[in-house]
């Protein structure tokens, strides 16, 4: 605990879920502006955000006049650094994403009421060929410019010079990487390895061999190049958290590693200087000063405290209220501040002092101690103790349960009732019931008594215009019994009459399927009892409307034989689902082990694809509404300004038709807002009955080949791999990379592709395909494997 807490200057707090490590924070003069640093923050979330810390007297609105510029990048930001990265003397800066580097430019676009306007140019970027790991700039070569390395993650050493791909190497014996520094003064480029040294190379990157040429390590070395070595290695034996080589001054010429447990200062040439036990777990390190050839230091680490080394000796220690992940120095009308980021996003400004704390210890009053009363309290407490260690202080396990939940459906076919039963004292009860949508339920969460039995009734009805994917309903009760909280989970089934009815079967349809068994007929009307209105005496043919108005068949031939027919492929999916379950539960109450069912084929792809497609054509229209809405709303926001302008002039001046062009602004908003939010709603329904066709296909595929429970759970996981989609992952791009996995692991025809498919590194970021000709031919491709008698199972298990 430090005596001082260190003086807030400045503070933002950067948005809500994001997460930042130590690359994500630079400061420097970005926009060349010469009016003081600025400080550049990058999210995991690709926000890119810039501010001009300034102190305010009053919190409000003080990080939204620091903001000079915030913008959504498409991928997550690794790193962010600043240099001269264009042949000029101007900053650029240089943000690295896993398969990008991209250079911007940070200038003023205008000037208006609130202040300088910010834009962000892209000057030239590099498409990686590997996923990258960090990067370190410098003047590579002695060269008057900046060029940049990137690490990928397979250790790669990546040189680009401006615009332009140099070279690549690899690094010898790699494994993971680890912290990528230069050293100007030497012209070589620092890393520590997976072998816990540190690596110096200076010589042998320029004559080894090409990385491009060594992609296959069976290959033999290119003629004329060597390999790959350090120039000197320093045994750390432990892993670094960062490097960093300060060039206050010519005389200067130190090397610092931040360890786990240690901080290393060494010579250029590789021998050790200094080293510093720590004793706590550090988070981030920067020299900062050099005075009188010592290096002063600034070192966060987990117990949110900062410290300032002068080499060995400690100087001073600060409290901050979060762990630093990152830490610079930066100066303003305050020299030395000190700029640290939390890995949640905590921006804050500080400087040291010992500015007084107005908080004063309140008197105690003085008195001598009761050695009886404490004596007393003693033996209580000691008995108490003897008590809770004879008995199990956890919950036992084979122990009957605090609560027992019973769950039944009326025959109202809509009001399930849930018991609750409570065998001891519990606390804070809550219960929450969940349905499949369309389906809603006329209250979601309950409230129950302490140490009672309850019975809570509720009704579920049909909320939609298209019938839901499932028929089931999760049952959540949360407590604290007198140890430990925890959570009950119950499942319910609501019967198919909550969202059919029986009809008179319909003449012509434009869908079929046909499940065969290996036991004689069944009259369909004993198994379907609440469709006994049909016209048919004979129990052969049922048919069933459903509220959202398609109507499924149910036919039974005298050869064991049973069609299913729709006009709609998805809406037969909860009669097939419930004809398989019935017949299940009919032949085991009549004692038959032996019954068996099956599909023969062949597989309705075509059927299922139509649903696919209208699936991804709702979501290619809902991004079209979405970029559509940022153009007008920029445009909005753009008139608004200059009518601002405008009206605020002290010598009126014409609108120019301004008026009118906001007015159809404002209207092309609100007709694009109205379609993007009617587009949601489809795309919500297109979902669910993508659902249905999805567990249809999943049932025939496990009818056809008689796959077992575990098989048809990886498959279904397969096919869905999400409950909802969400903008950042839908379903086509997160089921084309499940299915895509299945077909290099256990449905492989190639056995050298199982033994290698876990190795493989560098996959593309999941994004909305171009279309659905790849998912569709995978998909095709997985039912003929399974088809022609492949195995589901797990990768490692393959392997």
């Amino acid at each position: 605990m430090s005596l001082f807490k260190a003086r807030d200057w400045w503070s933002a707090t950067l948005g809500e879920g994001e997460e930042f490590d130590q690359g994500c924070l630079c400061v420097g003069d970005v926009d060349n502006s010469g009016t003081g640093h600025k400080v550049v923050v990058g999210s995991y979330m690709g926000m890119l955000r810039i501010f001009s810390p300034h102190a305010s007297k009053t919190s409000e609105g003080g990080q939204a006049d620091a903001q000079l510029l915030e913008v959504q990048l498409q991928n997550a930001i690794i790193q962010v650094e600043l240099g001269k990265f264009v042949c000029s003397e101007l900053l650029h800066l240089a943000v690295l994403h896993p398969r990008k580097l991209s250079v911007y430019s940070v200038s003023t676009a205008g000037n208006v009421e609130h202040g300088d306007q910010y834009q962000l140019k892209l000057v030239y970027e590099h498409n990686l060929q590997r996923t990258a790991c960090n990067m370190t700039y410098g003047t590579f070569g002695g060269v008057t410019h900046h060029s940049l390395c990137i690490q990928s993650m397979d250790g790669m050493l990546m040189f680009f010079e401006q615009d332009s791909y140099s070279f690549g190497r690899f690094l010898p014996g790699f494994l993971l990487p680890g912290p990528l520094t230069y050293n100007p003064r030497t012209d070589s480029f620092l890393t520590v390895s997976s072998a816990r040294e540190l690596e110096s190379y200076y010589e042998t990157l320029a004559v080894a061999t090409e990385a491009e040429s060594r992609q296959d390590p069976n290959l033999p070395l290119k003629t004329g190049g060597k390999r790959l070595t350090p120039d000197w290695v320093f045994v750390l034996g432990e892993q670094a958290l960062d490097l960093c080589v300060p060039s206050f001054s010519h005389a200067s010429s130190h090397i610092f590693i931040l360890g786990e447990r240690n901080i290393y200062c060494l010579r250029d040439n590789g021998q050790i200087h200094f080293m510093k036990k720590l004793e706590f777990n550090p988070s981030c390190f920067l020299p900062y000063a050099s005075t009188d050839g010592s290096t002063n230091l600034l070192l966060g680490n987990h117990t949110n405290m900062l410290l300032v080394y002068q080499d060995v000796t400690l100087k001073w220690a600060s409290q901050l209220s979060f762990i630093p992940v990152a830490v610079r120095v930066a100066n303003y009308d305050v020299k030395g501040v000190v700029v640290s980021l939390s890995s949640d996003g905590h921006l804050l400004c500080s400087y040291m002092g010992t500015d007084p704390s107005f908080f004063s210890t309140p008197k105690v009053d003085a008195r001598e101690a009761d050695y009886e009363q404490v004596e007393a309290e003693m033996k209580k407490l000691q008995k108490f103790i003897r008590e809770a260690t004879r008995t199990q202080i956890l919950p036992k396990t084979d122990s009957e349960d605090d609560l027992c939940i019973t769950t039944t459906v009326s025959s109202s076919m809509d009001n399930p009732s849930v018991k609750v039963k409570a065998s001891s004292v519990v606390k804070s009860s809550k219960l929450s019931i969940g349905v499949q949508p369309p389906l809603a339920v006329t209250q979601e969460q309950f409230v129950l008594e302490v140490g009672s039995s309850k019975v809570v009734v509720f009704s579920a009805f049909l909320n939609g215009h298209y019938p839901p994917a499932d028929l089931t309903g999760d049952i959540t009760v949360s407590y604290s019994s007198p140890t430990v909280p925890k959570v009950l989970q119950s499942r319910f089934n609501l019967p198919p009459s909550l969202v059919c009815v029986a009809c008179p079967p319909p003449k012509a349809t434009k869908f079929k399927i046909t499940v065969d068994t290996n036991q004689p007929p069944v009259d369909l009307s004993s198994i379907f009892r609440f469709s006994a209105k049909s016209e048919d005496k004979d129990g052969n043919s049922l048919a069933f409307q459903l509220l959202s108005g398609a109507k499924v068949t149910v036919l039974a031939s005298k050869t064991s034989r049973y069609r299913i027919q729709s006009d709609s492929f998805e809406d037969m999916w909860l009669v097939v689902k419930e004809l398989v379950h019935r017949f299940d539960q009919h032949f085991s109450q009549l004692g038959i082990k032996d019954f068996k069912k099956s599909f023969s084929g062949p597989l309705p792809l075509e059927e299922y694809f139509l649903s696919v497609d209208n699936h991804f054509q709702l979501r290619v229209s809902a991004q079209k509404y979405q970029d559509l809405l940022s153009e007008r709303a920029v445009q909005f926001r753009a008139i608004q300004r200059r009518l601002l302008t405008r009206f605020k002039d002290k010598t009126p001046a014409p609108l120019q038709n301004l008026d009118t062009l906001m007015d159809a602004t404002y209207s092309q908003v609100m007709a694009l807002a109205e379609a993007a939010e009617e587009n949601r709603a489809l795309l919500e329904e297109a979902f669910v009955r993508l659902r249905s066709a999805t567990h249809l296909l999943v049932l025939l595929l496990s009818l056809w080949q008689g796959l077992t429970p575990d098989q048809t759970s990886i498959l279904e996981a397969t096919l869905l791999p999400l409950l909802q989609d969400t903008p950042q992952l839908g379903w086509e791009e997160s089921c084309d990379a499940a299915v895509s996995h299945l077909l290099r692991t256990c449905l492989s025809q190639n056995p050298k592709d199982q033994a290698t498919s876990l190795a493989q590194t560098g996959g593309s970021v999941l994004g909305l395909p171009s279309d659905t000709a790849r998912l569709k031919k995978h998909i095709t491709l997985l039912c003929e494997r399974i088809g022609k008698g492949g195995r589901l199972t797990l990768a490692s298990e393959a392997n």
